[in-house]
């Protein structure tokens, strides 16, 4: 049968693809159907027709599925942020699981069967998995009336859907963004247009302490000045747990969403949080130490709290660290994972690019007493070689190589330098499962082993997973 665009069917979903979408097929021909659950039979409206496949928009659920659930929020499906929010959450883990079990087979080249002896169960979170993010950026535009809103994004555009209150972040957003945007309509404060590059204020974000209780606001806007800036600035002071009230400067018209200047208008230059360590082989259920860490408006900071001690904690179980081990962390941010390492190492060298981060990577270091951590800026593939060639006239190897890279995963000459290096361990924390997958690939075509492998859940409601991995090299003891 021949498909054409706006074609209506009914569909029955089997499976989910990456971007949390259905995936039905009718006498073979493949649909991908946004918003579907698996075992829904759904009508939909076929929106984009291919030769072997088609996506379509979901009209109506005749039958909903066992593990479909009332979505908490009003906006999740014109947000498109929470992809999978109707969803149980057993369905939710379940998904992730395979995901990331299929990935490492499918691009990996990882044995089936021996996966299945290495992976260890999910890491859920506990509770709703509502409420869990401490860092939000909301855009800022008009309504179709004219009023300033803030919200998300629609899923591939650049419309704002309006959101008084995004039910992942803490609580106090919610009041934060009715100050602001009051105070743009009273005094006629023009939201950015990115269409016209007109306009004032671009984003709003947050950042709260989950441990501390402190809060940072950070206005992002065109140039370093807000019209009735005293007044708003005490209105936003008033907010309990507030610490921290930035200008961000960004002019360019660019989709980065942070500039590079930060003008302090009212308390700290940082807020802080602590993050604490678990015992990863009981469940989780046991804190043993903690440290203290300093956020300014462009570090880098895991979103979710919670599970990144889970994630952190299993990192460092894998590492098994005995004392005098050398660490190297890459991609280390502001040293989340490299203090935890220091405490257990001989010595931990944190790299990073972004200099900020390592600025505070040092504070906190020092903040914590920590004196066998030092971080370099700097990539990666270019500062492990000519760090060993400095110290040692050739080429060395450290005990363990720590990896944490954004969701490209890691650049292909920071591999090959892993591999020069020959550490006989590499913990490799992914944020995607199919990068991870290849670079696992490459590593292990290259004399190492998987080991272990866990996910994690830090981003319920959405497609996102996290993903500890313990690869070692062949023949060397786990």
């Amino acid at each position: 049968m021949e498909y054409r665009k706006n074609q209506k069917v009914i569909v029955t979903i089997e499976d989910m693809g990456m971007n949390g979408e259905g995936i039905g097929r009718i006498d073979g021909y493949t649909l991908f159907v946004k918003d579907a659950v698996v075992g829904d039979v759904a009508e939909a409206v076929l929106t984009k027709v291919k030769k072997n496949y088609a996506y379509a928009k979901m009209l109506h659920i005749l039958t909903p599925s066992k593990d479909r659930i009332e979505a908490p929020c009003d906006v999740h499906r014109q947000c498109g942020g929470c992809q999978i929010q109707a969803m149980s959450y057993r369905a939710q883990l379940a998904f992730k699981q395979r995901k990331v079990r299929n990935d490492l087979i499918r691009i990996g080249g990882i044995d089936a069967e021996q996966l299945d002896k290495i992976m260890e169960p999910i890491v859920g979170m506990p509770g709703d998995g509502l409420r869990y993010r401490n860092k939000a950026q909301y855009p800022v535009g008009r309504d179709k009336n004219g009023k300033p809103v803030a919200g998300f994004y629609a899923g591939r555009t650049h419309a704002i859907i309006p959101a008084k209150d995004c039910l992942l972040g803490p609580e106090e957003n919610r009041e934060i963004i009715r100050i602001v945007l009051s105070h743009m309509e009273r005094y006629g404060v023009e939201p950015y247009d990115e269409s016209a590059g007109t306009g004032l204020v671009r984003h709003i974000m947050i950042r709260k302490g989950f441990s501390s209780h402190q809060i940072m606001v950070c206005l992002v806007v065109t140039k370093g000045e807000i019209p009735e800036e005293k007044e708003l600035v005490e209105r936003l002071a008033g907010i309990s747990g507030m610490k921290s009230i930035f200008l961000n400067v960004q002019p360019d018209p660019t989709n980065v969403i942070l500039g590079r200047e930060n003008i302090l208008l009212w308390g700290s230059a940082c807020i802080e949080d602590s993050i604490h360590m678990c015992d990863a082989e009981a469940d989780f259920s046991h804190t043993r130490e903690s440290l203290s860490y300093l956020i300014s408006p462009l570090s880098f900071y895991q979103v979710n709290p919670v599970q990144t001690e889970r994630m952190y904690s299993q990192a460092l179980h894998y590492a098994g660290l005995h004392g005098s081990e050398t660490v190297w962390d890459l991609y280390c941010g502001i040293g989340t994972i490299s203090l935890f390492m220091a405490r257990r190492a001989g010595c931990v060298m944190g790299v990073e690019i972004v200099e900020q981060a390592v600025t505070d990577a040092r504070e906190n270091a020092a903040r914590n007493g920590i004196e066998n951590a030092s971080f370099l800026v700097g990539k990666a593939e270019e500062i492990l070689p000519a760090y060993y060639a400095d110290q040692t006239g050739g080429f060395s190897h450290p005990d363990v190589i720590v990896v944490d890279p954004p969701r490209k995963g890691c650049d292909e000459k920071c591999l090959e330098t892993m591999v020069l290096m020959q550490p006989e361990k590499i913990v490799y924390v992914s944020c995607d499962p199919a990068t991870l997958a290849r670079d696992v690939n490459v590593l292990c075509r290259n004399g190492y082993v998987l080991k272990k492998v866990r996910a994690f859940d830090n981003f319920p409601q959405t497609v996102h997973v996290e993903t500890v991995t313990l690869l070692c090299r062949e023949n060397a003891e786990s």
